[in-house]
């Protein structure tokens, strides 16, 4: 990436997106997947952790979670609404999750057949609308902690 990863450039790549959903789909559900795992490639570089060149998003997702303090362990008993942020901090680990695993057979990245049928725009919206949810929560972490 010869871009610095910054708001503007979040800002850009959703702008891309969202572009993407009506017309192709499939580039939408991979730009998506890509976002989140360049936000937290930037994070864990930034934070100083050593990535392994083996991690998938999931892995990614959980590490940079880790450094940021956004996994539901990182929530006291005592917060406000704190089973509530668990939860939900949990589910950013299914989102990534999943986004990496509708991108394999839907998104862009793997040659696809003649026969190929892709996902819907609606479907694309939801790839999309979930991973600017995430990626925007999980930088403006890191822009505050920083």
């Amino acid at each position: 990436m010869t871009e610095s990863f910054n708001s503007d450039y979040i800002k850009a790549q959703i702008i891309q997106m969202n572009d993407s959903i009506e017309k192709n789909p499939t580039d939408a559900i991979g730009k998506a997947k890509e976002l989140i795992e360049i936000c937290c490639k930037t994070v864990l570089e930034r934070k100083g952790v050593t990535i392994n060149k083996d991690w998938e998003v999931p892995r990614l997702m959980k590490e940079a979670c880790k450094v940021l303090k956004l996994s539901p362990d990182d929530i006291t008993n005592t917060a406000k609404a704190s089973d509530t942020l668990k939860s939900i901090l949990g589910n950013l680990a299914h989102i990534a999750h999943g986004m990496a695993e509708l991108r394999n057979p839907y998104g862009t990245g793997h040659g696809k057949p003649e026969s190929y049928k892709g996902l819907s725009p609606r479907h694309a919206r939801l790839a999309v609308g979930a991973a600017t949810t995430t990626v925007y929560f999980m930088w403006e972490t890191y822009t505050k902690q920083d």
